[in-house]
């Protein structure tokens, strides 16, 4: 099994959480592999107030709640310092619970840092959240949020990271990891079509893997990232699963590199 990502509180997580993305449609067998992942260690769901799943994973973690650790997240357009309490009152509603566990800002919007911050610092101090902290955000904003009063309590930092998108590497992923602020790997199997790429197809064979499992334990490779795939079915949630049973090694790593090389300079930050 991989190592755990430790947050400030020293409340340890599993490495591989679940996003909801786009669920919704199968709400019922969503629900089942919700719950066959947090049977399986992976008690970090991910869910925003833009996603509509909210309510799923209220239902997922109904009788659950104390084993999960709840990530949601205010849209920029609603993350003044009353509208981020509001919304955050309408999520914890939705999510039928008490307290976020992690609670995010989904990007950068119209209003200030400051009005964000220190919304989420009094809801931290009022017990409605845990921890919080900032989606979407590359180094030169991170400082910004860590300058500020409270800055330095941001707790994690989501991101697009997957073999396709790499930029993270360069500066914004040591950067973090130096002040012991995780990176939530979103989107980490990338568009679908890498599954099918001969390097993956390979080094899969060698560990009696698939491709998305290997995917997966690269992403998981570095101590202070936490990847969220998505997954619908409780065979596919069985499947990411594994992954955390598969440690690549140095010659694996440098094929990876070979195909997909690292960044060698600065890239701006994809996603939203």
């Amino acid at each position: 099994m991989k190592h755990t990502i430790t947050f400030s509180d020293r409340q340890k997580i599993c490495p591989l959480g679940q996003g909801t993305y786009q669920m919704g449609r199968r709400p019922k067998e969503e629900i089942q592999a919700l719950r066959r992942g947090i049977e399986l260690g992976m008690t970090l769901i991910d869910t925003a107030e833009m996603y509509g799943t909210e309510e799923l994973v209220g239902k997922a973690v109904a009788d659950c709640r104390d084993k999960v650790f709840l990530v949601s997240k205010v849209l920029p357009g609603n993350a003044s310092y009353e509208g981020t309490k509001r919304a955050c009152e309408r999520s914890l509603r939705k999510l039928s619970t008490d307290r976020i566990d992690l609670y995010l800002l989904h990007w950068i919007g119209q209003y200030p840092f400051s009005e964000t911050v220190r919304a989420m610092a009094e809801l931290q101090q009022e017990g409605k959240i845990v921890h919080w902290g900032m989606s979407n955000l590359d180094v030169d904003d991170m400082k910004r949020i860590v300058s500020l009063p409270h800055g330095r309590d941001c707790a994690a930092n989501q991101v697009l990271y997957n073999l396709k998108n790499r930029g993270v590497e360069y500066d914004l992923l040591p950067w973090s990891e130096a002040r012991n602020i995780p990176l939530m790997a979103y989107t980490p199997l990338g568009d679908g079509r890498l599954r099918n790429h001969r390097t993956l197809i390979e080094i899969a064979y060698r560990h009696n893997a698939i491709p998305t499992q290997i995917m997966l334990s690269w992403v998981m490779r570095n101590p202070n990232v936490i990847a969220i795939p998505k997954a619908s079915s409780i065979a596919h949630v069985e499947e990411n699963a594994r992954s955390l049973d598969i440690f690549l090694i140095e010659e694996d790593l440098l094929e990876i590199d070979k195909a997909f090389p690292a960044p060698i300079r600065k890239i701006p930050l994809a996603g939203w």
